[in-house]
């Protein structure tokens, strides 16, 4: 390693959690001191080596672009999207996807290990046979001028507009790619999140794999009224002659200075408020703010694994944490006596309501309560269940909530995790109340990103 003012020749050590390259470098300050400078490097592979040029090198810690390539990792390939080095969708296209894999099963072996368990119980991920398009919804923003696009990686603040999105659903991506036209066509003004100002901020697509139903839903500032009468009237005309799969056109109402798809005011433009969605044989309704596995062919891998490694039985009574609209809860409710779900979010917990009934599914009760306080009034008015199956979000569950779930004793515990590092933490709450892992299964829900998921059972042992 060389150091030329600052130009700096590194070798890449390791990724961090968003997949960019670390690499370190000591240099000697003006005070004739050693000082460690950590290099952050986008779309480099480990063990390469790379040249940089280093802004502020006396700073301790700075972000740096890969200048040029010294000594390429072997599973380094070209990325197809024509997007990929300024876009934040991505950030893995330039590696091989087998060496994805691998460094996702590492992941999950050393966020367990860190905890003391034996990362041999880790499979190797499954890895999906065609990585791409794999995506059932996607969230697009306004530039100010009205383009539209996804975040600049590493700038929040500047969006890349898009021509194509490799990891998208292709027919969401045409209907994208026409609500942009439409939007220019019209001469909208994008939002401005500094000023507080113009009228166009988010387009969510999403889409059933199964039914091929498709939403589009625009955030916006402004009602459809007044001026803008001909604008949604054209809107309209364009998506119902070129996408008759569209069944649910909105305009959502968004006056919030947080950047969020969210909404106060709701207007049907075309179709209805929803779209039906189907997983593992049951069929959801799906509204813009459902929480729903984005990527469908994996989702149902994780269902699978579930029901598999949870071996539910028809005289067992079980309990659904964090249960969202009942993706996991239906298809164990139809093999267990009766099944429990709890999820603090209310709209969550009446679509699950809804859809267990859509199935019908009379053995289900839904709670829309915080997951400690709800184990507690589940089992008092439920009894202890056999099976205990949780899906935290990527915070994960908690000490207080994993050592409710210890204290409450059921038989076999699986556990859908989306963050290796909080699942391991999560777990190690389990082993003072006599739990065991027994085996940890990744999946690949995100190919050419970082995350992965994981499904794993944990088995009572007693004290």
């Amino acid at each position: 390693m060389t150091v030329t003012n600052e130009e700096m020749i590194v070798e890449i050590k390791s990724l961090d959690d968003k997949g960019a390259g670390r690499a370190s470098v000591w240099r000697e300050n003006e005070h004739g001191n050693q000082k460690k400078l950590r290099l952050t490097i986008p779309q480099v592979l480990p063990g390469e080596k790379v040249r940089v040029i280093v802004d502020k090198p006396e700073r301790r810690r700075r972000r740096a672009i890969a200048e040029e390539i010294l000594e390429t990792h072997s599973e380094r390939i070209a990325p197809p999207c024509p997007h990929f080095e300024r876009c934040g969708g991505c950030v893995w296209q330039h590696w091989q996807y087998r060496g994805q894999l691998q460094q996702k099963t590492s992941h999950v072996k050393e966020a367990i290990e860190a905890q003391g368990f034996n990362p041999e119980l880790v499979a190797d991920t499954i890895g999906m046979d065609e990585p791409w398009h794999y995506r059932n919804k996607m969230e697009f923003t306004f530039s100010p001028e009205g383009e539209l696009g996804l975040h600049e990686q590493g700038n929040f603040r500047k969006i890349i507009s898009l021509e194509t999105c490799l990891i998208a659903g292709k027919e969401m991506v045409e209907a994208a790619m026409e609500v942009a036209k439409w939007a220019k066509d019209q001469k909208l003004r994008g939002y401005n999140k500094d000023l507080h100002e113009g009228l166009l901020r988010h387009l969510m697509v999403r889409q059933s794999f199964v039914t091929g139903e498709m939403m589009l839903a625009l955030f916006v500032t402004e009602a459809p009224t007044g001026q803008l009468d001909g604008a949604t009237s054209d809107l309209v005309k364009r998506i119902t002659a070129k996408f008759p799969q569209v069944k649910s056109l909105m305009w959502l109402e968004n006056t919030d200075w947080a950047d969020r798809t969210q909404s106060e005011k709701s207007h049907i433009l075309a179709g209805r408020d929803f779209i039906y969605d189907e997983m593992d044989g049951y069929r959801f309704r799906l509204w813009f703010d459902t929480f729903f596995q984005t990527n469908p062919t994996q989702a149902q891998k994780l269902v699978e694994l579930a029901v598999a490694m949870g071996e539910p039985k028809q005289t067992e009574k079980m309990i659904d944490l964090f249960c969202g609209v009942g993706t996991f809860s239906l298809p164990f409710a139809s093999r267990v006596e009766k099944l429990a779900g709890i999820e603090i979010v209310e709209s969550s917990i009446e679509s699950a309501q809804r859809n267990a009934l859509d199935n019908g599914l009379t053995n289900t009760y839904f709670l829309a309560k915080d997951a400690r306080k709800g184990i507690d009034e589940v089992l008092a008015n439920f009894g202890k269940p056999e099976l205990l199956l949780l899906d935290p979000p990527r915070s994960g569950a908690g000490g207080k909530v994993m050592r409710r779930i210890g204290r409450s004793k059921p038989e076999r515990i699986v556990y859908v995790s989306c963050n290796p590092d909080t699942f391991a933490t999560d777990i190690k709450e389990l082993e003072p109340f006599g739990y065991r892992l027994e085996k940890v299964q990744p999946v690949d829900l995100f190919p050419h990103t970082v995350h992965v998921e994981c499904v794993a059972l944990l088995v009572y042992t007693g004290e």
